[in-house]
């Protein structure tokens, strides 16, 4: 069977002509990480939605004939990576998309964009999740935040879930169909200063965790970029543990390098400084097997 030279993704999300955040942050860190991005935008922004007043133009009538013109170049993708979907349709587009490409050796990581801070993006309705759920069935990987994961599970949101209960959570998504789930902004019980990242590998029923500082500031894009080296770690054959730190440990350095100056948060991280730490070892594993 005909393998790609250099590892291929097809990246299923948004782009915004200013704001670090989809695919102008996902394109760079898998290119540094020596992976092609396939872009299949699902809408084009003037700016991410984090400003007032941004155009936006909805590419859905477009999705359909691109994914064609592959079809007809007969492409192969090591991997499937989606994020932000606009619409339930957009969402039916992806699916049949990943039956179309469907390889055994291929990985499909899903995000599941649908909110954050307990709340459901305004765009958003119940229905999205609905679709959101069917979405995360057809994925080896997703990697939501505390937030959708809730969503994901029709539970309240609460920043107090304690380590059992995240564990609990994990198992519960993997149940839904992808074999690794990897929630992002957990809450460290009894300190407010730390936040993790909580995973679970039901092909080996272990439960991964990473703990980080917590920093007050908050920047667009950072989940974009977190799943973005997720994928690239993944396939370039990291451990699941390992692809956790490395991604933890970027964004660390990535909002550390930004923090610091009299800046617009609004605008992200300051991806341009630290793209070169991807090519860099994991400096330390500070990921915790949990019982």
């Amino acid at each position: 069977m005909y393998k790609n030279i250099v590892p291929r993704v097809a990246a299923i999300h948004d782009l915004s002509g200013f704001g670090r955040s989809s695919l102008t942050v996902i394109m760079p860190i898998l290119s540094t990480m020596g992976i092609q991005v396939c872009p299949l935008p699902t809408a084009v922004l003037s700016t991410h939605s984090a400003f007032p007043d941004f155009h936006f133009h909805d590419l859905t009538n477009e999705m359909s004939p691109i994914i064609a013109h592959w079809k007809r170049l007969d492409l192969r993708f090591d991997a499937i990576y989606s994020g932000y979907m606009g619409s339930a349709k957009q969402i039916d587009i992806l699916r049949d998309f990943i039956r179309d490409f469907h390889h055994e050796e291929q990985l499909i990581v899903v995000d599941p964009v649908l909110g954050d801070n307990g709340k459901l993006y305004r765009s958003f309705s119940s229905e999205m999740i609905d679709k959101m759920k069917e979405l995360v069935c057809v994925a080896n990987v997703i990697t939501p935040n505390l937030t959708e994961a809730a969503f994901l599970l029709d539970e309240p949101y609460s920043e107090n879930l304690t380590e059992a209960e995240l564990k609990e959570w994990v198992k519960r998504l993997s149940a839904f169909g992808p074999q690794t789930v990897i929630i992002t902004s957990a809450p460290v019980t009894g300190n407010r200063g730390k936040t993790s990242v909580v995973a679970f590998n039901s092909t080996d029923k272990r439960y991964w965790k990473v703990v980080c500082d917590y920093m007050p500031a908050s920047y667009p894009g950072t989940g974009d970029a977190f799943a973005s080296v997720i994928t690239g770690s993944l396939l370039q054959g990291d451990s699941l543990p390992i692809a956790i730190d490395r991604a933890v440990q970027f964004i660390s350095i990535a909002v550390r390098a930004t923090f610091g100056y009299n800046y617009q948060p609004s605008e992200g991280i300051l991806l341009e400084k630290v793209l070169s730490s991807l090519n860099a070892p994991v400096q330390m594993s500070s990921y915790q097997l949990l019982d």
